[in-house]
């Protein structure tokens, strides 16, 4: 069973979101849309960034688009410049690190991160975020780009899922951007995407482990992991897929693998677990139907929607052209049974999809604030890490889409 500490955060953090949910769920028509979005709720505790090497990871914050309140945490751990390289970086004024220009930098593959928060509440710079990304940017020793994609129900879907997708369009043209300055051309172009100029991070230190010839040129291919926490886990799952079909238009960009973390699926049909564990710790399962129908437009509110169940006939692409997937799944989290079954019909058709599942375990145990700290947290962050290091040390290693 969980412990009394997790039992008694869990009582707070039902009434706190219930709260919020049924706010939300009564707040007029009218006053919900907000075409620009918004990527966090006022009773969020935020981390403020630091672009200096603070507890061995130095962060910063971009907007991605400046048409929304899209927004981006970049993770970066001191390894990329902690090395056998010569001095290949500055500090400025102002306390942040910046990669000097002309000089060879080590390159680390890069890991777009989803938050949970059942695509209402959460954020990218929330100080339970802003820890585990951290933490798995040094354990995994990657670049996180943490994702502020815009909240339900100001957002409906498919906003978030589609703020996922740019973000990994905009990183293949970070890459591109990136190797047109080091082929000469010229640095300061302006990113149809939002970046008027190169993210120095990025094209400094995103990875570049192999090349391809085409016809006009040298390209280098971007290693990129896709991870998701709850209802995040939702949004890579769908990016995954976007992936997929995008195929080479995302190049030199190449999705790897992707972690689910406790997805937040669900369905009409219910499972054992949905059943058994419906008024479980944290999120139960009234609390993420009022989730799902903030989440969803009106017309299209179903259980069995693609964004929700991700075993519903006739999803794309087929499952066997999908990365290695692992997932995280907890003893005590009633949407653990569908989590389980998705991962079990990647196996059949021969994807590396291994199982993580962790007992006496809550959901989102491994990155809520007042767990992280644990034991079983820390265990399962160092669990995620070594299986996702096959992918991210190979080299020139191709999936069939």
């Amino acid at each position: 069973m969980p412990s009394l500490m997790v039992k008694l955060y869990s009582v707070i953090f039902k009434y706190q979101q219930k709260h919020l949910l049924q706010g939300l769920i009564e707040t007029p028509e009218s006053n919900k849309s907000n075409p620009f979005g918004i990527t966090s709720r006022p009773h969020e505790s935020i981390a403020a960034s630091n672009p200096s090497f603070t507890d061995g990871v130095a962060t910063k914050d971009i907007r991605a688009n400046p048409y929304s309140s899209l927004s981006l945490r970049i993770f970066l751990p001191d390894t990329a410049v902690t090395s056998s390289l010569p001095s290949s970086y500055q500090i400025l004024n102002y306390g942040g690190y910046s990669p000097v220009e002309g000089r060879s930098h080590r390159k680390l593959p890069v890991m777009l991160q989803f938050h949970g928060g059942g695509f209402v509440s959460g954020s990218n710079e929330s100080v339970g975020n802003d820890t585990f990304c951290r933490r798995i940017a040094k354990l995994c020793d990657v670049i996180v780009v943490a994702v502020g994609y815009r909240l339900a129900p100001e957002t409906k879907y498919p906003g978030a899922f589609e703020d996922g997708f740019k973000v990994l369009n905009w990183l293949a043209k970070q890459s591109n951007l990136a190797v047109c300055g080091r082929l000469g051309a010229q640095n300061h172009i302006f990113d149809s995407f939002g970046a008027s100029m190169v993210e120095p991070w990025l094209a400094a230190h995103g990875d570049t482990s192999r090349v391809c010839q085409l016809c006009v040129g040298i390209w280098d291919v971007n290693r990129c992991v896709l991870l998701g926490v709850s209802s995040g886990a939702n949004i890579a799952d769908y990016v995954a897929r976007k992936a997929v079909e995008a195929g080479k238009r995302l190049d030199p960009v190449k999705v790897v693998a992707q972690i689910l973390m406790f997805p937040f699926f669900i369905g009409r049909t219910p499972t054992h677990s949905e059943i058994k564990l419906a008024s479980t710790y944290f999120y139960d399962k009234t609390m993420c139907k009022l989730a799902w129908k903030l989440f969803l437009p009106k017309e299209e509110f179903n259980l069995d929607h693609p964004a929700a169940n991700p075993l519903v006939a006739g999803k794309q692409p087929p499952l066997k052209c999908m990365p290695p997937t692992i997932t995280v799944v907890a003893e005590h989290d009633f949407m653990r049974d569908r989590a389980i079954a998705y991962s079990e019909e990647l196996r059949k058709v021969n994807v590396d999809a291994p199982l993580l599942d962790y007992k006496d375990a809550v959901h989102e145990f491994a990155t809520l604030d007042v767990l992280l700290q644990t034991p079983q947290a820390q265990a399962c962050a160092e669990d995620v890490s070594i299986w996702v290091k096959k992918y991210i040390s190979l080299r020139g290693h191709e999936f069939s889409y």
